[in-house]
């Protein structure tokens, strides 16, 4: 396969506000040793891109400075020691950084088959989200079928994820959200709405017996609020700070209930971890992906030059599901 020397992309020009992404035009990527390189046809939009671009969430050591964490295209470069993969197969995948962009490399074992009935647009859709979900809720978090599950942001592209994953393996699921809209298209996918501008989610799930887990991508005030929500020996993890790290919190309440608060960033965990989440994903949840019974919500699709606003819509909070950008046909 015959590669060009350079690529469209989107870098950051300098921190700031969605109006510093700009394109420009980069070098391809050469796919090292247990790497592959993809040649993008989608890519997911994330908060971790935004944060990225602020100056607050810088790439690991040896990753692209463009952002991008997720994408789907197919292979068109292979590394040395790279089994399992042949050039031209459909694939998404998680990548370290440089999804904005024609072609991005990521370790081999960071990609997954494009599931079977499943275009590159909504494939694009899953790593991140699909990681991040699954590590949390269920190698982090240990939900089981049965348990009450609370999430916070339910009509984001973690939230969407988690309400359809908790539901189909057997958990009971409840999803805050703020507003009608962005409520119905949570309970369409089987979770108990709370709109939180009108309705006291504490309230709620005590009423119910407490959630067992607690997946909060808010933090601050949201953080004792959890602790009141929760049942016995019940579960907090934290993905993310919308609102802030810090709170004041009594863990006398922790002690004497026998909970247990944890929390985790994908993007900092070493190749390994990241491998072990992709198996996982592969035997657990690929073929329910494959047969229909889960799919992405896709919110919306913007070309590569414009995901200035892409961002700038992921940032109004307006979305419901994942946003991509359409980068080669």
């Amino acid at each position: 396969m015959s590669l060009p020397d350079t690529m469209r992309a989107v870098e950051i020009a300098a921190p700031g506000g969605p109006e510093v992404l700009t394109p420009c035009e980069r070098p391809v990527p050469v796919p090292g040793a247990g790497e592959i390189l993809i040649r993008v046809a989608w890519a997911g939009v994330n908060r971790p891109d935004a944060l990225q671009r602020a100056g607050s969430y810088a790439p690991p050591p040896g990753a692209s400075p463009l952002p991008g964490l997720e994408a789907a295209g197919h292979v068109a470069g292979l590394g040395p020691g790279v089994g399992g993969w042949a050039l031209g197969d459909a694939v998404c995948a998680l990548l370290p950084g440089g999804g904005y962009a024609e072609y991005v490399v990521t370790p081999a074992a960071h990609a997954l088959p494009v599931p079977a009935g499943m275009g590159l647009r909504e494939a694009a859709c899953l790593p991140e989200t699909f990681f991040t979900t699954w590590s949390n809720v269920f190698m982090r978090g240990r939900l089981r079928a049965g348990e009450r599950f609370l999430v916070h942001g339910g009509s984001s592209g973690i939230g969407t994820t988690a309400i359809q994953l908790a539901k189909v393996f057997g958990a009971r699921v409840f999803a805050t959200a703020g507003s009608a809209e962005k409520c119905a298209a949570c309970a369409r996918l089987g979770a108990t709405a709370i709109n939180y501008r009108e309705a006291d989610f504490v309230k709620v799930l005590r009423a119910e017996g407490g959630a067992d887990l607690v997946l909060d991508m808010v933090g601050g005030s949201y953080i004792p609020r959890n602790i009141k929500a929760m049942a016995e020996d019940g579960r907090l993890v934290m993905i993310a700070f919308l609102e802030a790290p810090v709170a004041e919190l009594n863990f006398a309440q922790i002690m004497a209930r026998r909970l247990t608060v944890t929390g985790s960033t994908l993007r900092p965990q070493s190749e390994l971890a990241k491998a072990r989440i992709a198996a996982e994903l592969h035997d657990k949840v690929w073929p329910l992906l494959a047969a229909g019974r889960i799919a992405p919500v896709m919110d919306s699709a913007f070309p590569l030059e414009r995901a200035a606003e892409a961002h700038a819509r992921m940032e109004s909070s307006g979305h419901i599901g994942k946003i991509v950008l359409e980068v080669a046909p």
